[in-house]
């Protein structure tokens, strides 16, 4: 039936099920404390001694971007604009492969604890004071919006507190990462994704069998248009195309494998290279598992409220309340469901939260203090421990910036913060490692201009949002809710309306896009950095080999130089025969 059904709570097992994975994400955090505690030392707090496997680092790898706002939201992204958004796996694939044929083996060969270590080497200390201070700026601003966005769906689905859980993010966050360090961040992040699959999965199965079959859910796609996976229209101002999907997502997913502190961080924390590259690949798979739950658990979103839009019929204030109103709803009478679906939904947050905490500790420490300082090891130990607490304290301050009613669509806010700087720090290291020639005055020019460009690009699109000729929502209907009870869902102001600025803006500009902001931040970077060394006398660059990509680094010329060599010694048995 699509009649409005009367939505449940949280009862006393979802409690259980939910502060059962925060006490054991905690847990963990004094375990691997207790058993470390002899190794003292800030490169164990930060990098694990390098000694870490490739299976739990690669579901590290996979937590650190795949947050709550994934679950929240991806779904939602299906259920408005279809299951195109799957293109995405595509992206990964290519981003992977880039990232571990050519950054991961680089930064691991050369060991450094902060990637920004190598700007100062391979340019000037004042292009590294540059990375870190747009990273710290990328992270406080990525954390803020990713502390927020589960304790709002828990606020909404479940009526818990909303600084409450924003608080215990923090202190759960504050226990593992102080004490137990980057071996507590990456054994977190395996039990967390194992929360996030069982979360998701219990949704989708429950939908499923209430429709009656995977058949049903996915001819309601169907017949309501949501398979629409292909559409290769090459404009870059529509929403989703083949294009903006895969173009758009191999840069941007590129530059957070290949150059982002967190990852980095994380897989040069493996015993080798190997374990690394293996790590990458584990990866991958998880991405493209949670990717393909995501899409489908959108169908199912979709198949059940085909014909009573929540959002059009005032149930939800805006979309990214759809998931947490749809556990609530489907699963009562069966508790401890909807508290395992927002345990999965705050393992999003924790493990990324922490990944980043961690890294953002890593660069505190060993750019802006280790440098001036002359403290002993022992000291920069308690030093590092130190800086999480306050670091998560400062990242909750950060959050009060953030509204309902200015973050309304979170896929897109995080892609916003992540490409106006991830995009041109993308840029910055690509050609710091790929162009000999490139000299610091083209890398600071590349820099302003690649910072500048995606952040024009990004106000163009603020205030003035892109039409629905150019998003091409899919049809949705309220034509069979029936309204027998109130709904008692909590919620807030929708959306504010265009201002007559933006309305008047909107006239004369177009808005690409938001999968193309951070490669437009690359590309004005790569081009004017390029153009400025060589004009200020970039082919005179004398750069220590080691600080440029070597081919010996890459797995495919190592397989290349086999096969080569197994060819020649082939040859020459042949001709001693002869």
């Amino acid at each position: 039936s699509n009649a409005k059904r009367e939505v449940g709570s949280f009862a006393v097992a979802d409690y259980l099920v939910f502060g059962g994975m925060l006490v054991l994400s905690a847990a963990i955090g004094v375990y691997k404390g207790w058993t470390s505690r002899d190794q003292s030392g800030s490169r164990h707090f930060l990098t694990g001694n390098r000694k870490l496997t490739a299976l739990p680092v690669s579901t590290s790898l996979i937590t650190t971007f795949m947050t709550s706002v994934t679950l929240l939201t991806n779904p939602v992204e299906v259920y408005n604009y279809g299951g195109i958004f799957v293109l995405l796996c595509f992206s990964y694939t290519v981003a992977i492969f880039v990232s571990s044929e050519i950054f991961m083996p680089f930064f691991y060969r050369l060991g450094f604890t902060s990637i920004y270590e190598y700007l100062e080497l391979r340019f000037n200390r004042t292009i590294r004071l540059l990375g870190i201070l747009l990273f710290m700026l990328q992270t406080m601003l990525f954390n803020g919006l990713i502390i927020y966005a589960p304790a709002l769906a828990l606020n909404q689905g479940a009526g818990v507190d909303l600084w409450g859980g924003i608080i215990s993010t923090a202190i759960i966050c504050t226990i593992y990462c102080t004490l137990g360090g980057m071996k507590a961040v990456v054994w977190t992040c395996v039990l967390q994704v194992g929360v996030m699959l069982a979360g998701n999965l219990s949704v989708i199965i429950k939908a499923v069998m209430l429709q009656g079959g995977v058949s049903t859910v996915l001819s309601d796609a169907q017949e309501g248009g949501r398979m629409n996976f292909w559409d290769f229209d090459p404009n870059p101002l529509r929403r989703h195309t083949f294009w903006t999907l895969t173009i758009g997502g191999v840069a941007g997913w590129s530059g957070v494998y290949g150059t982002s502190q967190a990852q980095v961080q994380t897989y040069i924390s493996c015993k080798s290279v190997t374990h690394a590259r293996v790590a990458m690949y584990i990866n991958l798979l998880g991405l493209m598992c949670i990717m393909l739950s995501s899409v489908f658990a959108g169908f199912c979103l979709y198949s059940i409220y085909k014909n009573c839009d929540p959002l059009t019929a005032g149930l939800v204030s805006a979309s990214d309340q759809m998931m947490p109103y749809l556990v609530m709803d489907i699963m009562k009478g069966y508790p401890g469901l909807p508290g395992l679906y927002f345990a999965g939904v705050y393992s999003g947050t924790l493990s990324t939260v922490s990944c980043t905490i961690n890294s953002l500790t890593a660069v505190t420490l060993v750019d802006l203090i280790k440098p001036y300082t002359t403290l002993s090891t022992k000291h920069l130990s308690i030093l590092s421990k130190g800086l999480s607490k306050w670091l998560i304290l400062i990242i909750i301050c950060v959050r009060c910036f953030f509204d309902t009613e200015l973050v309304y669509s979170f896929t897109q806010a995080v892609v916003i913060v992540s490409g106006i700087i991830q995009g041109p720090m993308f840029g910055v290291f690509t050609l710091g490692v790929l162009c000999p020639f490139v000299n610091s005055k083209g890398v600071v020019s590349g820099l302003v201009s690649g910072v500048l460009a995606s952040l024009c690009v990004c106000l163009g699109a603020l205030f003035s949002p892109p039409t629905p000729e150019m998003t091409r929502p899919l049809p949705l209907t309220t034509a069979g809710c029936n309204f027998t009870t109130s709904p008692n869902w909590t919620s807030t102001a929708p959306p504010t309306q265009p201002t007559l600025f933006a309305t008047t803006l909107a006239e004369g500009w177009q808005s690409i896009s938001y999968l193309y902001f951070g490669i437009v931040g690359t590309l004005a970077c790569l081009i004017v950095g390029v153009i400025v060394s060589l004009l200020t006398g970039g082919w005179n660059e004398t750069v220590d080999p080691k600080l440029t990509f070597m081919k010996e680094d890459a797995l495919t010329y190592q397989l290349y130089k086999f096969l080569k060599d197994s060819v020649s010694a082939k040859k020459l048995i042949k001709k001693q025969r002869n």
